[in-house]
């Protein structure tokens, strides 16, 4: 389908980011930041959620995983961009186990980008089991970016 280059984006070609914290999900939302300005597209930064599997409901009182996302969520933001984030930047924080809820986010944008690694347990694999099952299901073109010892800088360093 061909489309006029003055129209606006639709939700469909916006270029989503899953992030965890992890440096290489802060190398991946600069990456993503690039590659949104070079199309001319949205960008969505996604965080997700979930309890863990076993909880003691003393230990949830006064505690909100959902909140704790919101913050990690804000704190890369930061750690990518500084003070100066993408202009359509939005964000997402959503309930539900990080490769599923992606690749469902997934049947509705134009790219999905990616660390290889994030705060998984098995230091070492080149690629996580997060990254691994949404390039293997994602519904569009995955990027999954590796971060390297400049990614690490802040922003203000470079």
């Amino acid at each position: 389908m061909d489309t006029d280059a003055s129209e606006p984006h639709s939700d469909d070609d916006r270029i989503v980011v899953g992030v965890d914290g992890s440096a290489a999900s802060i190398a991946a939302l600069r990456y993503a930041a690039r590659i949104a300005d070079a199309l001319d597209a949205p960008m969505e930064a996604v965080t997700t959620w979930t309890y863990p599997p076993i909880m003691d409901s003393y230990a949830l009182a006064g505690w909100s995983p959902e909140d704790d996302a919101e913050k990690l969520l804000e704190q890369s933001i930061i750690d990518a961009f500084a003070s100066d984030p993408p202009p359509r930047l939005t964000r997402s924080v959503l309930a539900g186990p990080a490769a599923a809820t992606l690749i469902g986010v997934s049947r509705r944008a134009g790219m999905l980008v990616l660390g290889n690694r994030g705060h998984g347990g098995f230091v070492g694999l080149l690629l996580g089991s997060v990254s691994s099952a949404c390039a293997a299901h994602a519904m569009c073109p995955v990027l999954i970016v590796h971060a390297n010892a400049r990614d690490t800088e802040p922003e203000s360093d470079r």
